[in-house]
């Protein structure tokens, strides 16, 4: 989704600027800029790090002297067990990534645009399905999407006086690497496993820039985008 989303805004006359572990995937992304507009900017790093999260939106203002739109999408999941059976460590993984990352990179992206000229800015948080209803066997990730639900709502309330706008996109089966294992089955509530629809990443990535290029004095403060025939009510 990181990718189709930065090809998306890139191609709607976005700067971007890609971050994330595997400097090696952003560079790939990088390549795939469409040709004739500014080069996309892979800047490394872990989200999870207050100063490497720090040290990132530095750059971005010593390059481009403000940010306009922070898509906080970087994630994590954990193995599907029972919870009694999950190591301690991969829920604190799962939640320093998914939601303490969110946090950290909106606080200096609020930072940043609140002192801006002009002022103001607009912040996208990947929730997720699961911010609504849980998978089998899935608490931490559910758990940390449920909070960025809450740090969304607390965003958008306590910086809309400094003209920046928060909205969320909760995302249902995107067709990425990641969801790839539902052609072959998922499991069920019931404890069956079910093949599941999904749909290109293409039509995710339309409502991100869609939300990103919105003026400031509108918001699209929740939008689900789901593969149509996906599972969702009461799963099942």
């Amino acid at each position: 989704m990181g990718r189709a989303s930065a090809l998306g805004l890139h191609a709607a006359g976005f700067h971007v600027v890609l971050t994330g572990r595997r400097g090696e995937e952003l560079e790939k992304t990088a390549a795939m800029a469409q040709a004739g507009k500014p080069p996309m900017l892979a800047l490394p790093s872990d989200v999870s790090q207050p100063d490497a999260v720090a040290g990132l939106f530095a750059e971005v203002e010593r390059r481009f002297g403000r940010l306009d739109v922070l898509f906080n999408n970087a994630g994590k999941n954990a193995p599907a067990v029972p919870m009694d059976e999950l190591p301690v460590e991969d829920w604190f993984s799962v939640i320093a990534v998914n939601l303490s990352g969110a946090y950290l990179c909106a606080r200096e992206a609020i930072r940043l645009m609140k002192k801006q000229t002009p002022r103001g800015g607009r912040i996208i948080n990947n929730g997720s399905i699961s911010a609504h209803v849980p998978r089998p066997y899935s608490a931490p990730y559910t758990a940390s999407k449920h909070a960025i639900t809450g740090l969304t709502k607390s965003i958008a309330l306590d910086c809309r006086e400094h003209d920046i706008a928060c909205g969320q996109i909760d995302i249902g089966n995107a067709a990425t690497e990641m969801t790839e294992r539902m052609t072959s089955g998922v499991l069920q509530p019931d404890g069956s496993k079910k093949v599941e629809p999904r749909i290109n990443a293409k039509h995710v990535a339309d409502a991100v820039v869609y939300m990103a290029s919105l003026p400031l004095d509108a918001n699209v403060p929740f939008i689900t985008v789901m593969a149509t025939k996906m599972p969702l009510m009461g799963r099942g």
